[in-house]
């Protein structure tokens, strides 16, 4: 965006990402142990809401909402039965969730929650909602006038919220920081029809595109195009899959998924090694390069602060650009459908997202794709 345009959807931050899952009881169980986040609020029965159990799980600036129906015939069960468990609602902060909607209504998004505002003792909390990729919302959230336990419904957990001063934000958990990006798959044509999407109805800039020269191997390949708001804050990478010999990492998901989606999250956090030893005795798994590609790796990226032999023992992989490197590591997938993964990544400057690794990181996909039969 050029200095003198005027962003007409100011954004705060990423206010929460919301998974639908078949079993919310158990996803907060997973989430507090292998990844170290709080439950600071619950919405369910016991909060007089008859519909879904809702576990809100927080670690500093990152806020996951865990959903579950509690009955067979709504709209959020048959997401779950269609897609498994997975994001269903990115929820973005801004100022104005009536002006959010009416903007971006107006260049061409389509409503999916008119602007509603609900209130409890601890004030009004005020919401929107436009339709994304897939089944996919994104949301707008007004906080300004609200000082509750997440939202109304919502009862704050374990110390946090309902006016005892203790928020999200100081649980420090295994070190994550904020969502540094979210990636979506689409269909095969699709990619800048999203990206016009961004542009258009959010005012979106594209940052990095990487085309199938980039990202491929001898039997697969995929295209990106990387969306960020006006700030820089918010980044929104977009998949699709590119012709190839077999099928890539993208059409898989899309099978298993049925549908576009979101990929997976980004994780930030100052210190790699620390998580990803926690995340592994946690019992989480990673995606592995062969141990070559630790050999001359300071002669491809440059001099680094992270001893190489302790960064070939837990898999993270480096990557260098004009502003500086990054240390990256992707999950294999949390959920049994061969879907949604986490990506741990801790920035030293550079504004990339690895292209250095692609490669090698694709391969890593491929051999995982195999063992399941869907390469």
């Amino acid at each position: 965006m050029s200095d003198n345009a005027v962003d007409f959807l100011p954004i705060k931050r990423i206010d929460h990402v919301e998974f639908y899952v078949g079993n919310a009881k158990q996803a907060r169980h997973f989430y507090q142990t292998a990844f170290g986040f709080a439950n600071t609020a619950y919405s369910g029965l016991e909060t007089k809401n008859r519909k879904t159990a809702s576990y809100v799980m927080e670690q500093r600036m990152i806020r996951l909402v865990l959903t579950a129906p509690l009955s067979p015939d709504s709209a959020i069960a048959r997401h779950v039965h269609l897609h498994g468990d997975g994001v269903a609602v990115i929820a973005l902060e801004v100022d104005d969730a009536a002006s959010a909607y009416a903007e971006t209504t107006h260049r061409g998004a389509q409503g999916a929650i008119k602007p509603t505002q609900i209130e409890d003792e601890h004030g009004v909390y005020r919401y929107s909602a436009i339709r994304a990729y897939g089944d996919t919302l994104i949301k707008f959230v007004d906080r300004s006038a609200y000082n509750g336990p997440f939202a109304p419904g919502y009862k704050g957990m374990n110390g946090y919220g309902n006016g005892t001063g203790k928020v999200g934000k100081d649980h420090r958990g295994f070190g994550f920081a904020h969502i540094d990006h979210m990636v979506g798959n689409v269909e095969l044509g699709a990619m800048n029809r999203w990206v016009d999407f961004f542009a258009t109805t959010m005012g979106f800039s594209q940052l990095l595109h990487f085309d199938d020269e980039d990202i491929s191997t001898e039997y697969s390949a995929l295209m990106s195009k990387v969306m960020q708001d006006g700030s820089g804050k918010v980044k929104f990478p977009i998949n699709e899959p590119a012709e190839g010999k077999k099928k890539s990492q993208i059409e898989e998901y899309l099978d298993y998924y049925y549908g576009p989606g979101v990929q997976h999250l980004a994780l930030s956090t100052n210190d790699i090694l620390g998580a990803v030893k926690r995340l592994r005795a946690n019992g989480i798994d990673f995606l592995r390069v062969p141990t070559t590609y630790y050999d001359e790796l300071e002669a491809r990226v440059g001099k680094i602060d992270e001893p190489i032999d302790e960064l070939a023992e837990l898999g993270i992989l480096v990557d260098r650009d004009d502003e500086g490197y990054l240390l990256q590591i992707f999950t294999k997938p949390v959920e049994d459908r061969p879907t949604l993964f986490f990506e741990i990544i801790e920035r030293h400057g550079a504004r990339g997202f690895g292209k250095g690794n692609f490669k090698a990181l694709f391969e890593a996909i491929e051999r995982e794709q195999e063992l399941r039969g869907n390469l």
